[in-house]
């Protein structure tokens, strides 16, 4: 299936390296950072993984949830974890689901709707687009869709930055300006009048254009 932002997650029972979850049981309400790897063992994704497990206090200080995956199963996940604490420095310290029949592959559409058989003999190569990063909404709905080839590690501290822009939004009514970063300057959104922003933001605003009003970053 084709995922498009606004549509709620698909929903699903999975095993995972912390036991089977049923995955809309589990957001509980939360901030969700999903995000697939296309096989164990592969030299990216091993520091990738290494890399959330030290941001997670950064996910937990924002009430975020983060899940990994790969198509392999959870007790090759736990050997490959004893290499991730090795060479990275760090296990990871968050489930990652163990997608072995390929089936949350297939509901997130990173991998085809009749992709035969399951995880066992698939290569990398195979898996190749089983890369994405979904942030979803407490409401379950999805806010972000990345997808990344293999040979680029991804930039966790981004995906820091999108959560903190995100729920800017979500709380005060703003939208972030280009290179944005926490502290800087943001912008009222278009669905805010003029009459309604001077409650909202009673110290005024610098109107560039009617459609474009800067204002301090909301605490």
């Amino acid at each position: 299936m084709t995922l498009k932002l606004g549509d709620i997650a698909p929903d699903f029972t999975q095993d995972t390296t912390e036991g089977p979850i049923h995955f809309h049981d589990w957001v509980d309400g939360k901030w969700v950072v999903l995000f697939s790897h296309p096989k164990d063992f592969t030299p990216v994704c091993t520091t990738e993984l290494g890399a959330v497990a030290r941001l997670k206090p950064e996910f937990d200080k924002r009430g975020v949830k983060v899940i990994g995956l790969s198509v392999d199963p959870a007790d090759n996940h736990a050997r490959w974890a004893a290499d991730i604490a090795e060479t990275q420095g760090v296990a990871p310290n968050f489930p990652l689901i163990a997608d072995t029949d390929l089936l949350v592959s297939k509901l997130y559409g990173m991998l085809p709707a009749d992709a035969a058989g399951t995880s066992d003999g698939r290569t990398a190569a195979a898996n190749a687009t089983v890369r994405n990063v979904f942030i979803i909404a407490p409401d379950k709905t999805i806010k972000l869709i990345l997808v990344y080839p293999m040979t680029t590690g991804r930039n966790f501290d981004e995906i820091l930055r999108v959560i903190d822009s995100m729920q800017l939004t979500a709380a005060h009514k703003v939208a972030t300006p280009a290179d944005w970063k926490p502290g800087e300057d943001v912008i009222i959104v278009t669905s805010v009048d003029n009459e309604a922003a001077k409650t909202l933001f009673p110290g005024g605003w610098d109107e560039q254009k009617p459609y474009l009003r800067v204002v301090r970053q909301p605490a």
